[in-house]
This record gives C-alpha cells, sequence and structure tokens, in this order.
C-alpha cells in the first residue's frame, strides 16, 4: 500500500509533489521523455514547484527540450536544468546522451524513464530492432544501466534506504503480450510461437495479424510494455541492498502525442479502451507517488502501480524467471553486460 489510501484516478501530479515535496527538495532528477503538452512536461512543472536540486531534461530533440525548459524556468526561475538530447532508437544515442548527463550530476536519485512510441507499421531501430521493443526498452535498458554508478552514488548518500528510485512507464496494455524471446523482432506468426509466447485470445476479441502478416501494433506495443515491468523487477532485485528500487507505473489513458503515429483506425480503437480519460496532470501523478512515496521503500516486492496504488500486473511480467532471461537478452542486445553480483556493483 502506498502512503496515501486517498490518492486515486483523479489524483494531480502537483498534488503528489506537493505532498512529498521532502522527497523532492535538493534532489537530482532525470526525467527521458519531455516534449510539449507531455507526460514528461507535467512531471517536470510538478517537480520544479517543490525545489529540485537539479532538473536534467532529456528529449530526442532540443527544439522540444527547449520548449519545456523554457516553460520551467518561466514559473521556477530558480529551478537548475540541464537539457540533453537522446534518440532511444539509437545505441550510439544512448551512449553519448549517458556521457553527457554523467559529466552534469554527481549522482542521481530519481531516474524517469518516460518516452515511448507506439507505432502503426512495422518499422526497425538503427540496430535493426523492432521500433517499439527497441525504443520502448532496449534503449532505456541501456541508458538506466550506464547511468547506474550516478544512481548508486545517491544511494550511497541517502539517509533512507530505498528512497532512490528508477520509474519505468509502462501501460495496462502490457496484458496484450509477454515478451517473444523466440521473435522480439516479429517476424513469425502467432501459431507459429511458443504457446507463452503468443498474444492475449478471448471470445470476440483478437490479436492475431491478418493472413500473410506478422506484425500487430498493439502487440509489439505490449510485449514493450511488459519489458518495462520486468526490467523494474530485475533492478530490485539485484540492488535492492544497495537501496535502490525500481517501480513501473501505468500512467492511465490520457490523449497526448504518444499516438501521433496512429490512422483514425487505430485511434478510434484507442479511444474505446477507457471510461476514465485523464489530463496530463493526472496521468502524471502515479510516476510521481512511485518516484517520491517514501512507504514503497518497505516492500521491494511492489514492482507496478495504478491510479496512485500498489497494483498486479500480468502475470508473465512478474516472473522472476522471465526478468533474468530479459536482462540477458537486452546485454546481448546492446552488447554489454551489467552483472551487479552479489555487492550491487558492477
Amino acid at each position: 500500500m502506498t502512503s496515501n489510501p486517498t490518492f486515486n484516478q483523479e489524483t494531480g501530479a502537483a498534488e503528489v509533489a506537493k505532498a512529498y515535496s521532502d522527497a523532492v527538495r535538493d534532489k537530482t532528477v532525470v526525467i527521458v521523455g519531455v516534449s510539449p503538452q507531455s507526460l514528461g512536461e507535467s512531471m517536470a512543472m510538478a517537480l520544479a514547484s517543490q525545489s529540485p536540486g537539479l532538473l536534467v531534461l532529456a528529449s530526442r530533440t532540443m527544439l522540444k527540450i527547449n520548449a519545456v525548459a523554457s516553460k520551467v524556468k518561466d514559473q521556477y526561475p530558480d529551478v537548475r536544468l540541464e537539457m540533453v538530447e537522446v534518440d532511444l532508437a539509437s545505441l550510439a544515442s544512448v551512449r553519448e546522451a549517458a556521457d553527457r548527463i554523467d559529466k552534469v550530476v554527481d549522482k542521481i536519485d530519481i531516474l524517469i524513464n518516460n518516452a515511448a512510441v507506439v507505432m502503426q507499421t512495422h518499422e526497425r531501430t538503427k540496430e535493426g530492432l523492432e521500433m517499439q521493443f527497441g525504443t520502448n526498452h532496449v534503449g532505456p535498458f541501456l541508458l538506466t544501466n550506464l547511468l547506474m554508478p550516478r544512481i548508486i552514488q545517491a544511494a550511497d548518500k541517502s539517509q533512507s534506504k530505498g528512497t532512490t528510485r528508477i520509474v519505468n512507464l509502462t501501460s495496462a496494455g502490457h496484458i496484450i503480450s509477454p515478451v517473444r524471446f523466440s521473435d522480439h523482432n516479429f517476424t513469425k506468426r502467432p501459431e507459429d510461437l511458443p504457446e507463452d509466447e503468443r498474444p492475449m485470445s478471448r471470445p470476440g476479441l483478437s490479436f492475431d495479424p491478418p493472413p500473410g502478416k506478422t506484425y500487430v501494433p498493439f502487440v509489439a506495443y505490449g510485449q514493450s510494455k511488459t519489458a518495462n515491468v520486468l526490467m523494474s523487477l530485475s533492478i530490485s532485485e539485484k540492488l535492492a541492498q544497495e537501496g535502490v528500487r525500481s517501480i513501473a507505473t501505468h500512467p492511465g489513458s490520457i490523449w497526448t502525442d504518444l499516438s501521433r503515429d496512429l490512422d483514425e483506425e487505430h485511434q478510434t480503437l484507442v479511444s474505446k479502451t477507457a471510461n476514465f480519460w485523464k489530463t496530463l496532470d493526472q496521468g502524471s501523478a502515479t510516476t510521481l507517488v512511485a518516484a517520491l512515496d517514501p512507504k514503497l521503500s518497505e516492500d521491494t516486492s511492489v514492482i507496478y502501480l495504478n491510479d496512485c496504488q500498489v497494483a498486479e500486473p500480468a502475470a508473465h511480467a512478474k516472473d522472476p524467471t522471465t526478468a533474468e532471461r530479459l536482462w540477458k537478452l537486452s546485454e546481448e542486445i546492446v552488447g554489454q553486460a551489467f552483472d551487479y553480483g552479489s555487492t550491487g556493483r558492477l
């Protein structure tokens, strides 16, 4: 349970930041995925209101970052900002961004992996990965681990174990698909996959591709969002003794620029997935609870929040064996091992 049982789907990020102002003040926070009229902007504004020591704003283009930075500075001129470009669909860009961030921080108290894409067509990253898996999981996986020494430094300096946080934005859509270890790039039809890698199927609801096709955008998105939860599970297990906690959050249903690449048909499908549509402020609240609530330091089994409260992810997103399997696959993809061993150190 979180420390505030009254928080719910209508709670806003500004309210959460104010409630946990002590967890923000003087802290170094990195937000990946900031652009105008986005969850990243909403989080930045809410956190800036409570006097952080440093906000690092990262996004794919400096134009988007500058727009958010200007808004923050207009309202909170004393907040210290750093801005970093990163393209999560390019591992080279991720490595460059990690190096730049490392140079402007001496520690990272909170890392929020908020950036994501939703694709309609079968596109690939610069390394040939399916775009949603590559951008939504592999890029953040590499960035997070490259920044881990700074995160552990924050945990070492913290007086309260477990308040150093890594928050991965996921989605309730993770229920659609487990990680397809035998076909994460979507070259096979579902009937050619092992049973435990196939997308969900219910009477009257199928996520199978059309005849002769292998790609279903929402299944690929679901796989990437499952990976976000499994990554949080792995980090919490590997680094709990270091005082680092990771939690995945479902922000709720919000109309944002995330759906910019969907046509009218797919946007119509998305519009039917929720009964309650949140504002950006409400959509950012759960992530800030995960990042700031001191009570969440106490229970390392908490890996998923929804509507500002502890929730249960799908079974395929909370299995430790699957989480470790994904960790190893991700290491193979990025070509670098991140084995924290028994000491929690590389």
